[in-house]
C-alpha cells in the first residue's frame, strides 16, 4: 500500500489561520500554534465586544439626554417617566440627537413631557 502524504491540506488550514492573525505582533501572526490561541482570544473579544458596544452606546445617549435635560431644569429619570406618562414613543439614540442637534426642539419636547400637554411638537 502507498503512502499518503497530507501535507497540502494541513498546510492549507495553517495558511488559512496565519491570513487571519496578520497584524499581530511577534511569534502570534508566524507560528501556528500561538497564532491559533491568540486568534481564538481575539474571536472570543470581539463576541464580547459586540455586546459591550450597544451598552457603551445606550449609556452615551443617556448621559447627551440626560445633559439636554438639565439645561430644561429636569433630571434624566423623570423626564423618561414622564414621557412614558404622555405616550410619546422616542428610542433614546433619537432623544440623544435631538438634544444634541436640535435643542430648541429637545426643550420643547422636554417642556410638553413635564407639562403634560396634548400638543404636537413640530
Amino acid at each position: 500500500m502507498s503512502r499518503i502524504k497530507r501535507g497540502i491540506v494541513t498546510r492549507k488550514r495553517h495558511k488559512k489561520l496565519l491570513r487571519q492573525t496578520k497584524g499581530f505582533w511577534g511569534q502570534r501572526k508566524n507560528v501556528f500554534r500561538r497564532a491559533k490561541e491568540t486568534l481564538l482570544r481575539a474571536l472570543a473579544y470581539a463576541f464580547v465586544g459586540r455586546k459591550l458596544r450597544k451598552r457603551d452606546f445606550r449609556k452615551l445617549f443617556i448621559s447627551r439626554i440626560n445633559a439636554g435635560c438639565r439645561l430644561s431644569g429636569v433630571s434624566y429619570s423623570v423626564f423618561i417617566a414622564r414621557l412614558k406618562k404622555a405616550n410619546i414613543v422616542l428610542n433614546r439614540k433619537m432623544l440623544s440627537q435631538m438634544a444634541i442637534f436640535e435643542p430648541k426642539a429637545f426643550a420643547q419636547l422636554v417642556k410638553q413631557a413635564t407639562h403634560g400637554t396634548k400638543e404636537k411638537v413640530t
